[in-house]
C-alpha cells in the first residue's frame, strides 16, 4: 500500500469514526452491521462535507488521490462530487457566495461546526423500505419520505438529524441504487437538504 493510500484510508476511518461516534442512527445500524461480520465501511456511498469554500474543503481528500467529477447547482446551493475508485464519493457543499446563497442553511451549519466533519454518510441499501423499516425497529427515526420513484435509479432518505445545542447536526442517509448509476440526483439531493433543515 503507498503512503497516500495509507493515509487516505487513514483519514475516512478518523472522519467515519468520529461521524458514528456523534449520530445515533449510524451507531445503530454499525452495530447491526458488526453483528453480521460487513461492518460499516463497506457499505458507505458516500460523504458529505458543508464548507463555506469547496475546493478548501475537497483539498485534503483531493491531495490523496480524489479528483473532480462533477458539478451541481441548486437554488441557494452548490456541490462539486469528488471520486477515487475503490474509494465512496465525496460530495462537498456550499452557499453561494453571492446573493443567491443568502437563503442557504449551509452558512450557518459550517459557522456552528466546522468543515473537518461529515454532514452526513449514506450507506447503500438493496431494500430501502426494509431497511427503513429494520431501522425503524431498533429506534431510528426518519425526516421526511424516501425520495425518488420505486425502480427509478436512485432513491434516498435522511435520518432524523442528531441535535447538538438545539441544531441539526448530522444526519444517516440510506441510498437505493438501480442499473449502476453512480450519480446524483439534483431535484433529489434538493430534497434531501430541506428535509435536513432546522424547523
Amino acid at each position: 500500500m503507498t503512503d497516500q493510500a495509507a493515509a487516505l484510508d487513514n483519514l475516512m476511518e478518523q472522519m467515519v469514526a468520529d461521524y458514528v461516534t456523534h449520530n445515533q442512527a449510524a451507531g445503530v445500524l454499525k452495530a447491526m452491521l458488526d453483528e453480521t461480520g460487513v461492518g460499516f465501511t463497506p457499505v458507505i456511498d458516500h460523504v458529505t462535507i458543508r464548507t463555506h469554500d469547496i475546493d478548501q474543503g475537497a483539498e485534503p481528500f483531493v491531495a490523496l488521490g480524489y479528483g473532480y467529477d462533477e458539478t451541481l447547482q441548486y437554488d441557494d446551493w452548490y456541490a462539486k462530487v469528488y471520486r477515487k475508485p475503490g474509494y465512496p464519493g465525496l460530495f462537498v457543499d456550499q452557499a453561494y457566495p453571492d446573493e443567491r446563497g443568502k437563503t442557504s442553511i449551509i452558512p450557518g451549519w459550517v459557522n456552528k461546526f466546522g468543515d473537518k466533519v461529515f454532514h452526513h454518510v449514506a450507506v447503500r441499501v438493496e431494500d430501502i423500505e426494509k431497511a427503513v423499516a429494520r431501522l425503524k425497529q431498533n429506534g431510528v427515526v426518519f425526516a421526511g419520505n424516501i425520495v425518488g420513484e420505486r425502480g427509478g435509479h436512485l432513491r434516498q432518505i435522511f435520518s432524523s438529524p442528531e441535535m447538538v445545542d438545539g441544531q441539526p447536526f448530522t444526519v444517516l442517509e440510506l441510498a437505493e441504487r438501480h442499473r449502476g448509476y453512480l450519480g446524483f440526483l439534483p431535484p433529489q439531493a434538493d430534497s434531501l437538504m430541506k428535509s435536513s433543515a432546522p424547523r
